[in-house]
């Protein structure tokens, strides 16, 4: 299932590229990234059908939010540093070639603190290029674990995602009904849980006259949702505007939103892959 989903990510930013030329830079480094990430899903589920090997065995017990990273994940990182310092962005690129540069152990030790520290702030974590390398490369591996935990919504709604503790990174509008049922789609594993209408999923604000809504008519199936008591923001996609749409690429596409958010003094809630 999530290959098929990786494929259709990456038909969607590759169509968006050709309609968006502000965004198109961007979402062709996120296709290239994108190849990746599915190469390495699909790395992990052939380890997971074939446990008969000690090493695939000890790939598939491994991969856990509460354990340490395996060493077949690790080793694959010095390839995903090889192609971001071939495809991506200038300053991305030198820091790709600084990291590749850097020792086995030096790496693994970025790695495995990206995926223990569930939900700490980025201030405290580390630079951006930084984790930009741990998140993107780290992310086919979290969507993995996520998917084989079973784990379900309990409660309150969480601000935090119920499987990895990271901040949501995008919003999604679903046709329910005459409406559409909120739901909010994690940054890191890219897990979905059922959120709010009318709440700030920074600081759980509920007074609607301080959650403002903006859209564009170039992003008509965009929304900008501000909360205007912790001055965070967060992008929706509405999907009964647009059911072709992608939550995490057309969240990406719309980048002229941000720059009018920021612009109006609003910080983005989480940013995304290709913003770090």
């Amino acid at each position: 299932m999530s290959h098929s989903l990786h494929q259709r990510r990456i038909a969607r930013a590759e169509e968006l590229a050709n309609h968006y030329p502000s965004a198109a830079e961007m979402l062709r480094f996120f296709v290239a990234v994108a190849r990746f990430q599915d190469e390495s899903y699909s790395s992990a589920e052939k380890a997971l059908k074939n446990q008969e090997q000690s090493v695939s065995f000890a790939l598939s017990l491994a991969l856990s939010f509460a354990q340490p990273l395996a060493a077949e994940v690790v080793e694959r990182f010095p390839g995903f540093l090889s192609l971001v310092e071939g495809v991506g962005p200038g300053a991305v690129t030198a820091a790709a070639r600084e990291l590749r540069n850097q020792t086995a152990s030096s790496q693994r030790e970025l790695l495995s603190d990206f995926w223990i520290r569930a939900g700490a702030p980025i201030s405290n974590w580390g630079d951006g290029d930084k984790e930009f390398f741990a998140r993107a490369f780290l992310q086919p591996y979290a969507e993995f674990v996520r998917e084989r935990t079973g784990k379900q919504q309990k409660g309150p709604t969480p601000c935090l995602c119920p499987f990895c503790s990271r901040k949501p990174g995008v919003g999604v509008l679903r046709p329910l009904g005459d409406g559409g049922q909120r739901s909010l789609v994690c940054s890191f594993c890219l897990g979905e849980w059922e959120f709010r209408r009318i709440v700030c999923p920074g600081c759980g604000e509920e007074d609607h006259s301080k959650l403002p809504v903006y859209t564009a008519e170039e992003f008509k199936h965009v929304r900008v949702e501000c909360c205007d008591s912790c001055r965070n923001y967060i992008k929706t996609v509405d999907l009964t505007r647009n059911g072709l749409a992608d939550p995490v690429v057309d969240e990406i596409a719309s980048i002229p939103l941000d720059l009018w958010a920021q612009n109006q003094g609003y910080t983005k809630l989480q940013v995304n892959l290709m913003l770090l």
